[in-house]
């Protein structure tokens, strides 16, 4: 049925998300998930929409949603826009901001997401390689371009940027937008949300899909200048005018009210990458400094791929990059519970020994 494709569809080289293995007692590390469950507000909120009004179409504007997340941030509801989980927002601002004449720059390793959306957009782009500690260098971004962006903390590696170096980059780029992806930001990384109404070219996306446990809801958003987000609204309601459905749009804003809780977990989840930092590099494995739910780490003398297999066999599942080579013997492992952390290192002491 290929005959049928556009040419489009026969040069794209599709995003490969993290595996969902269909597999009992698994100790599942692989796709940043939290640990721990939503807020307790957000399961009554859930319920509480179960009803009757199901039939009715969702608030296409997402009106109490962006309510919650404007007071949150402490900005105006005109700042905000929503999406299907932070991809669907990232895939809109492509479209809307980051498609001009010239390429668009992003790190040489990074979230796989981005050059997915350039072949489907038809961005043209250039990777701008990480330094030699995989941390991005700002200067190397100062050179004619269509937009900016990358995550912070950078995945997979979890490398955190300073706020300062954020600025800095800023103030010298101020003729295209620059897209800071804050989908692991609440985990120790410091926001550049702050910034957004000192730069007006400045988009700084997040999801609720990490730190407030909803990655089974798909709610995401992007802060900015009202230019910005209305931008995306545009390509929004060019394409799919009622993106959150009322079960996404309750648990979101209860999950963006209930602060104590969300700053409760996020606190668990620091505290075990603490002692799983020290008890890997207790057996010889580096890791990179982490400002997000996981780590990126290596054995000094054991492949990433052997590792990863070894690990499996004992149902613990984690993430191994093939490409580039250069990560190619790290690991990406989520930040699971005390329990789980212990598991894994009790399983590694074993392969390690062998």
């Amino acid at each position: 049925m290929s005959k049928f494709w556009s040419d489009v569809v026969r040069g794209l080289t599709p995003y490969v998300p993290g595996e969902q293995p269909k597999l009992n007692n698994l100790i599942k590390l692989n796709t940043n998930e939290n640990p721990y469950g939503p807020s307790p507000k957000v399961i009554a909120a859930l319920q509480a929409e179960a009803a009757d009004t199901l039939r009715l179409y969702p608030d296409p504007n997402s009106d109490k949603l962006k309510a919650a997340i404007s007071e949150y941030h402490g900005l105006q509801a005109n700042q905000v826009f929503v999406g299907n989980g932070s991809d669907e927002v990232l895939a809109h601002a492509f479209q809307a901001l980051l498609k001009h004449g010239r390429p668009l720059l992003f790190p040489d390793i990074t979230y796989s997401f981005y050059p997915v959306y350039c072949g489907l957009y038809d961005i043209e782009f250039e990777a701008v390689p990480l330094n030699v500690n995989f941390e991005i260098e700002v200067k190397e971004y100062d050179r004619p371009n269509g937009g900016i962006i990358f995550p912070n903390p950078n995945a997979p590696t979890g490398v955190p940027l300073a706020l300062a170096e954020i600025e800095k980059l800023l103030k010298v780029n101020t003729e295209s937008v620059v897209v800071i992806d804050e989908a692991y930001v609440d985990f120790g990384t410091e926001s550049a949300v702050n910034l957004i109404n000192t730069y007006p070219n400045l988009l700084v996306v997040q999801t609720l899909s990490k730190a407030r446990s909803l990655a089974g809801l798909r709610v995401g958003y992007a802060l900015g200048h009202q230019d910005l987000i209305e931008a995306l609204i545009r390509v929004k309601d060019s394409f799919n005018s009622y993106p959150i459905d009322r079960f996404a749009e309750a648990g979101a804003v209860a999950a963006m009210q209930d602060k104590a809780y969300f700053e409760e977990t996020c606190k668990k989840v620091i505290a075990t990458r603490n002692v799983l930092v020290r008890d890997l590099q207790a057996l010889d494995f580096e890791v990179l400094p982490s400002g997000a739910n996981f780590i990126f780490a290596k054995h000094k003398t054991r492949a990433g791929s052997e590792l990863a297999a070894k690990l499996r066999e004992q149902s613990i599942v984690v993430r191994h990059f093939k490409n580039p080579t250069r990560i190619a013997n790290y690991l990406r492992i989520t930040i699971g519970t005390d329990t789980q952390s212990k598991q894994l290192v009790a399983a590694l002491n074993v392969i390690l020994k062998r």
